[in-house]
């Protein structure tokens, strides 16, 4: 006889966008498309909100700030009537609303994907870091390692893309049709480092084999004005081009011809799987998330943080080897996300790991 589907019940305070935001509703569509029991927890008119629509059980909870007491007992009070097997939160806001019993109450996951300061993710039941870095940051912190687990991510499946639908898109932001194009996507935040990614864009020249040298950046966010006077101070204004928030970034990375995650700080690094999902050739400075994904020189190249001639010359490198050349490293990029990262292996990992917690429990 097969063992009862496990239900699990998701939580997420943030009222914005970003990569733990899209992977939560991943995951979520995924465990639901895997026949997993599933509801979601979010604030109301987020963009989380938004993408599950009505294709999950959804409750709506402000969770204005962490010290927000009427959230946290609704959130308690939606516990006690659904009674999950799991209670799985996402950030700082969710986690530290969220208190369970342990023993009694459903097993609380605190799912991290960063290096967070722990005082506010301790009294979860059990952990979940999606880089194996994370992961051992968690241990090395007093966390009891049989109660911590290393699941990565996976990303959305690739779209195909017609070429009229591309062409318009180039038009739209007035990109020549023969240019090379140098994408990244992301949040404007000082994180990101778009100032450097400009920076090292200015040092290329305006043409490599008679084909004009563009940038687009797709994402948005508190620098936006910032990064755009930054662009017409060096003079790149003409070749430089912001898409905005985009719910469907695939068509940015399939126009790539290369793609570069310039971060300061990256825990994991969403858009580098991403990037190679659309078999885009990646550069990715030397974060904890760009050195534990790439193997440099195999399926991408990584650069010094903060340094716009490193990056400039690793963007020349690319732009100017044959296509072949830079097949090579995006065959390599796609096989890794194949192998490691696909939605299956990913969705197996999680529900293999909701099982354990489970089955410890009952004895």
């Amino acid at each position: 006889m097969n063992s009862p589907a496990i239900s699990s019940l998701h939580i997420i305070g943030s009222k914005g966008p970003g990569g733990a935001e899209n992977f939560y509703t991943r995951l979520i569509l995924a465990l639901h498309e895997a026949g997993s029991p599933v509801q979601a927890v979010n604030p109301p008119a987020s963009p989380v909100a938004t993408t599950l629509g009505n294709r999950i059980t959804q409750t709506h909870i402000s969770m204005r700030s962490v010290y927000d007491l009427v959230s946290r007992w609704q959130i308690s009070s939606l516990v006690k009537q659904e009674q999950p097997d799991i209670v799985q939160t996402y950030m700082g806001r969710a986690t530290r609303l969220t208190h369970l019993r342990p023993g009694t109450d459903p097993i609380h996951i605190a799912r991290l994907g960063g290096y967070y300061n722990l005082k506010g993710y301790r009294h979860a039941h059990a952990w979940i870091g999606n880089t194996r870095g994370i992961t051992d940051y968690l241990v090395r912190n007093g966390l009891p390692h049989q109660k911590v687990f290393y699941i990565g991510n996976f990303v959305d499946p690739v779209l195909e893309r017609d070429e009229q639908s591309m062409q318009a898109i180039r038009q739209e932001h007035k990109i020549p049709p023969y240019a090379l194009m140098i994408c990244s996507v992301g949040r404007l935040h000082p994180n990101k480092a778009f100032d450097t990614l400009l920076n090292a864009f200015s040092r290329l020249p305006a043409e490599i084999s008679d084909r004009p040298v563009h940038l687009l950046i797709a994402g948005d966010g508190d620098l936006k004005a910032a990064l755009h006077s930054q662009a017409q101070t060096l003079d790149i204004e003409t070749r430089v081009h912001w898409a905005g928030w985009q719910v469907d970034v695939g068509p940015y990375y399939h126009m790539a011809d290369v793609f570069v995650c310039p971060s300061r700080h990256e825990p994991l690094g969403n858009v580098i799987l991403e990037a190679w999902a659309h078999h885009c050739p990646v550069i990715s400075t030397n974060t904890a998330g760009g050195t534990e994904l790439i193997r440099d020189g195999n399926n991408g190249l990584l650069t010094d943080i903060d340094d716009p001639k490193s990056i400039a010359g690793k963007l020349l490198d690319l732009l100017q080897a044959t296509p072949q050349d830079r097949l090579v490293l995006a065959d390599n990029g796609l096989k890794t996300v194949q192998q490691n990262f696909s939605k299956k292996a990913i969705v197996n990992q999680y529900l293999s790991v909701y099982q354990q917690l489970k089955q410890s429990k009952a004895t």
